[in-house]
């Protein structure tokens, strides 16, 4: 049983066996110390004795050969799942290639030559030797690119030790799920072919790979999908807006126009006053509203820069204050004053669009009369601004959604003109481009409060 554990070859159990058989006739057997025997029953004896040696150690010789193999099967298993842990941990394609290629290169102590697709076409080819010195030029070679190249069209096995390209330094096999083929992996065995558990192994990791780049590229087309699916909703909504909101102002202008243009002798200067009056207030409504879109597409798509600089708050308010819509004449608008000068660190074109945007949603969602309170304070590194009124207030089931585009809490406005949603997405997007927030709560005792924040300017001395 010792022997063909400790042995390689079957011929020493068989010689052990007949060794043992031997060894009892001589010591144990008379006459002792002689290979003679006296007895008719021992040659039966003796046969009995040698095959009972002879299939306990086939036994264990067996035993030994399937815990050698119960051993590989543990590693290989250890192998594939630290594989497959690295390769979760993977976020690009690159990546994914670049682990499996050091797994193999860690399994096989081989050279390893990697080509990732791109574009239905083999990419650079990525070189992970063993040792430094190794000439990387080998296995970039034409001849070895050619390989690799045969590999992604025939999609089959070719290289040293194959009949295919056989005198190559590489065995080539591609990187696949299927018939999908991710890329062409080579490993150095020009000296020293791959035996059929190396092969074996060889395939397990490359077929991880491929279950990773498969899952990769499922995950880039769902979050393309996702992003042309969001881009054609917004898309969608800014026409539907549009072909509603757009219609109600220049029907009103052109009427108006058409009516002063063909009639305008029958009015009295009060009705043409008027019909000027409306017809100011839609163009001017119609022209904050493209500089909204405008400045959305802009924050959107990276494309505004910010030309910082360090203003006075109480002018920045004025400047907003002097683009009010007219009716704001019919509110009480309240400014903080004091004697104390508060300087912000901001762009001011678009911190004034800011509130802007936020004095003109309060009149547009409050009756005419009411309370409109604008108010500053330091806090620590910023300046936190708040414009409240007294009106109906934001249901909690809105205040969520009020910042988002397309949004609005109130199907008609004042001027019975629906509002796009593209004023508050705004101010959130310049505000958070400065470094701030903005919130929506409820003004005790009715009516809403927008309070944001910027960053707050020091004075600097210039001696």
């Amino acid at each position: 049983m010792l022997v063909p554990i400790f042995t390689k070859s079957s011929v020493c159990s068989f010689i052990a066996s007949v060794a043992g058989v031997l060894t009892f006739n001589f010591f144990f057997t008379v006459p002792r110390f002689s290979l003679h025997a006296y007895d008719s029953g021992y040659p039966v004896t003796f046969l009995v004795m040698f095959l009972a040696s002879l299939l306990t150690g086939s036994l264990a010789s067996k035993l030994k050969s399937h815990a050698k193999h119960s051993t590989l099967v543990a590693w290989r298993a250890k192998l594939l799942f630290e594989t497959n842990q690295n390769l979760q941990k993977a976020r690009t394609q690159e990546e994914i290639v670049s682990v499996a290629a050091g797994q193999l290169l860690k399994i096989f102590q081989r050279d390893i030559v990697a080509y990732r697709l791109d574009h239905e076409k083999l990419a650079e080819p990525q070189v992970f030797c063993v040792s430094g010195e190794t000439a990387r030029a080998g296995y970039t070679g034409g001849r070895e690119r050619e390989v690799a190249q045969w590999v992604l069209a025939n999609n089959k096995r070719a290289g040293a030790g194959t009949e295919t390209f056989s005198d190559a330094r590489c065995t080539y096999l591609s990187v696949r799920t299927g018939e999908q083929v991710y890329g062409v992996v080579g490993i150095a065995a020009s000296e020293k072919p791959l035996d059929s558990f190396e092969v074996s192994l060889l395939l397990s990791v490359l077929s991880e790979c491929a279950l990773a780049m498969e899952n990769q590229k499922n995950i880039e087309e769902k979050e393309a999908a996702a992003v042309l699916a969001k881009n054609e909703q917004l898309r969608a909504n800014l026409l539907r807006s549009i072909s509603h909101d757009l219609r109600t102002p220049l029907t009103s202008i052109s009427s108006n126009a058409s009516n002063l243009l063909s009639n305008g002798a029958l009015f009295d200067e009060k009705a043409k006053e008027q019909m000027y009056a409306d017809i100011y207030d839609d163009a001017m409504w119609l022209i904050n509203l493209v500089e909204n879109l405008l400045s959305v597409s802009r924050l959107e798509e990276g494309r505004m820069n910010l030309r910082m600089s360090t203003e006075l708050i109480d002018e920045v308010v004025a400047e907003a204050l002097r683009h009010i819509n007219r009716k704001s004449a019919e509110y009480r608008l309240n400014v903080q004053s004091g004697d104390d000068y508060m300087l912000v660190q901001i762009d001011a074109k678009l911190i004034v669009q800011v509130i802007i945007n936020i004095v003109d949603n309060a009149i547009k969602y409050t009756p005419p009369g009411s309370e409109i309170d604008i108010r500053w304070k330091r806090q620590g590194r910023f300046v936190l601004i708040s414009v409240a009124d007294n009106g109906p207030g934001i249901s909690d089931e809105a205040k969520p959604h009020v910042f988002d585009m397309f949004y609005s809490a109130a199907n008609k406005v004042a001027d019975s003109r629906r509002s796009m949603g593209l004023g508050l997405a705004l101010c959130r997007s310049i505000i958070n481009a400065h470094g701030g927030e903005i919130t929506v709560t409820d003004n005790v005792p009715q009516g809403t409060v927008f309070t944001f924040s910027v960053p707050a300017g020091e004075v600097e001395l210039h001696e």
